[in-house]
């Protein structure tokens, strides 16, 4: 461990730490422990709560900061300085326009005042991401001094708003389109598939997949990754969807057709697998490991998040077009 300075971060992510080994192994089991008995609670508390959203929107607007507040950050180390309200700001009201359009059905849409609105797509996430584009564009026109800087703050602006704000609304339309058990095989799938990576990479591992971008990484792993998706897309759709998702209103619940969990297991357990690699690129090109330090064993927030980032609109796709319901 004889390297110094930025590359010791691209190949040794605890160099030095006094979190190694053992202690490591034993901090992750307990923080991973915690944070499903807290989700774990929230669901459920959601799932019964008249008001769908009511405990979990919450929760993915405080993750939808924090992703926001890292991924600025590995912006700026990559000499990019867009203008951090604005991307707060984009990006919570994307994901409050998701649960505030499905909060009015359009039935009663057709009588209240928000008819208008709706019949404009005023409460569309189009037009919410057009005004965060809006505001990114005349954001930069008010501080723009001289060449050679707006540009790029502006495409990290919208690389920021795209990356936390439109793929997390995924996560939300799941929760509010069919229920609990939908965002469930979300992050089930997912980070089953994260569990299969790490578990057959460190066994069995011994081609890597991308050495570059992520030397951790082994093809293995990655189909240790889909094995173990599969197991859980089969659980959570033989048992805890049907238990939790919305019905029909003649009281029977959607069930995946015998294809469809597996369909559903490979085809997000494998863009998880690119979501995953898809913040090795972001991390690598600022020169981090992680995307914050403030959970050791387990980086910031974006590294718990960033497979299912973009595996949400992969789920979301499988539940619209009827593969699993």
């Amino acid at each position: 461990m004889g390297q110094s300075g930025k590359n010791r971060f691209l190949v040794y992510p605890f160099d030095g730490s006094p979190l190694g080994g053992p202690s490591l192994l034993r901090w992750r089991l307990t923080l991973g422990t915690l944070f499903i008995a807290v989700l774990v609670g929230l669901c459920w508390l959601d799932h019964r709560a008249a008001v769908p959203g009511t405990y979990l929107v919450p929760l993915a607007g405080a993750l939808c900061l924090l992703a926001t507040e890292e991924t600025l950050g590995l912006l700026g180390a990559a000499g990019m300085r867009p203008i951090a309200w604005l991307v707060y700001a984009g990006n919570l009201l994307l994901v409050a326009t998701v649960w505030m359009a499905r909060l009015v059905p359009a039935e009663a849409a057709e009588t209240a005042m928000l008819r208008p609105a709706r019949s404009a797509g005023v409460l569309s996430i189009d037009f919410a991401l057009t005004l965060v584009a809006l505001a990114l564009f005349l954001g930069e026109m008010g501080r723009f001094e001289r060449p050679g800087s707006a540009m790029r703050n502006l495409a990290a602006a919208l690389l920021a708003v795209l990356y936390v704000g439109v793929l997390l609304s995924f996560a939300v339309r799941l929760r509010l389109g069919w229920g609990v058990g939908a965002l469930a095989s979300l992050v089930i799938v997912v980070k089953m598939g994260d569990t299969g990576a790490y578990a057959v990479g460190r066994l069995l591992g011994r081609h890597k997949m991308a050495p570059v971008l992520s030397p951790g990484k082994t093809v293995e792993g990655a189909a240790g990754a889909i094995g173990f998706a599969l197991v859980g897309a089969w659980v959570t759709f033989r048992w805890l969807v049907p238990a939790t998702t919305s019905g029909h209103p003649d009281g029977s619940y959607y069930v995946a057709p015998w294809w469809g969990w597996m369909v559903f297991g490979v085809f997000v357990g494998g863009v998880g697998i690119v979501g995953d690699l898809a913040e090795s690129l972001l991390k690598r090109d600022a020169h981090r490991k992680d995307s914050s330090t403030w959970m050791p064993g387990f980086g910031g927030v974006l590294d718990l998040l960033d497979s299912i980032l973009l595996a949400a609109p992969a789920a979301y796709a499988c539940w619209a077009l009827g593969w699993v319901g």
